[in-house]
């Protein structure tokens, strides 16, 4: 156990791998609560979202789940969040899910925002709700006893209100790790006794609680880019690769001017994939190089479970972006041979 953005938080409940292979060929528990949660509700709540996020939030259907991201002035990424749109308790509700360790601030910053404003209705509910991720090709089995809804016909990333367990909650088919999977929110009150139902009824397919460790090893094989790594107040979204979560046109939000400039003048640095044959793994801050010449930097690195290769994610010169480009990674001193390849790593198979 550690401590994570103020909560006592898993690494690991048996084994990184164990954790990591069972979500890949069954399915996983994970506790995420400690993802912030806020409310926002009112009439003037999605053109409040619309003006601070770098994905279009005014359009979004009933049901429907965006990824998008929340940047300073400069178009530095401050999160990167999922923003859902649903009817909740009689009334629409647009939820923003953010990262723990940033939940403050932008809590802090949504108030700031909203101060003097009556149009929109804001509460942050984590800590009122639990969320409990279940990851893994076992899921709707899992969930069909327990959740009150038709969870196949759910297409990705969409979300509803639904009876969880009894009790009202939200059910997203979203996810952290790859593979197809649900997100339940319900009241926190129930949440040990909804983990326990979940982890017991799978007890015998394979079906295991995971932690820290193998949601991350589990997202970078996915490419997925997590803050304080990928993503930081000093990258913006389209050196990250994120150019799908941002929409310039007719609209303004922080930083929108900084990211016309890059999208016209070109990004100094591009997010790349890296493929190591030998053993040794390449971790945060390791310099990458080209012969000699140091062309970017290791954001996250892991041996992967699953290719059962050393890979990593940073950041490089745009000239070097390409797959099939031949790189070096310094491990400790040696320099090592590292190949760009195309991202993500691992992608599941319909």
């Amino acid at each position: 156990m550690v401590d994570f953005a103020g909560w006592s938080m898993p690494v690991q409940y048996s084994s990184i791998v164990a954790e990591h292979n069972a979500t890949r060929k069954a399915a996983a528990l994970f506790d995420v609560s400690h993802m912030g949660r806020l409310f926002f509700t009112s009439a003037g709540a999605a053109a409040f979202l619309d003006s601070i996020v770098t994905r279009r939030i005014s359009d979004m259907e009933l049901g429907q789940v965006r990824y998008g991201l929340v940047t300073n002035n400069q178009a530095g990424i401050l999160d990167d969040v999922l923003v859902y749109r649903l009817m909740h308790d009689g009334a629409e509700l647009h939820l923003m899910v953010v990262n723990a360790s940033n939940r403050e601030k932008i809590v802090a910053s949504v108030e700031r925002k909203l101060a003097g404003r009556s149009d929109v209705e804001f509460s942050d509910m984590t800590g009122a709700t639990a969320m409990i991720a279940v990851q893994g090709r076992l899921a709707v089995e899992l969930l069909r006893p327990i959740v009150a809804h038709d969870l196949a016909a759910m297409k990705y990333y969409t979300a509803t209100e639904a009876k969880i367990a009894g009790k009202n909650g939200i059910v997203s088919r979203t996810g952290y790790t790859g593979e197809d999977g649900y997100e339940l929110i319900v009241p926190g009150s129930i949440a040990v006794e909804l983990w326990e139902r979940i982890l017991a009824s799978g007890k015998d397919r394979g079906v295991i609680a995971a932690g820290l460790g193998a949601r991350d090893t589990l997202r970078l094989e996915a490419a997925m880019p997590l803050y304080g790594h990928e993503l930081n107040e000093e990258i913006n979204p389209l050196e990250a690769g994120l150019g799908f979560a941002v929409n310039l046109e007719g609209r303004t939000f922080p930083g929108s001017d900084k990211l016309s400039a890059v999208k016209r003048d070109g990004s100094k640095r591009v997010r790349v994939g890296l493929q190591l044959s030998g053993k040794r793994v390449p971790r945060e801050h390791y310099g990458i190089f080209a012969g000699d010449t140091p062309v970017g930097e290791v954001t996250s690195g892991t041996f992967s479970p699953t290719l059962e290769k050393p890979i990593a994610m940073g950041y490089v010169a745009p000239e070097h972006k390409q797959p099939g480009t031949q790189l070096t990674i310094d491990i400790r001193g040696s320099k090592e041979p590292a190949e760009v390849v195309k991202l993500p790593f691992y992608k599941r198979s319909n």
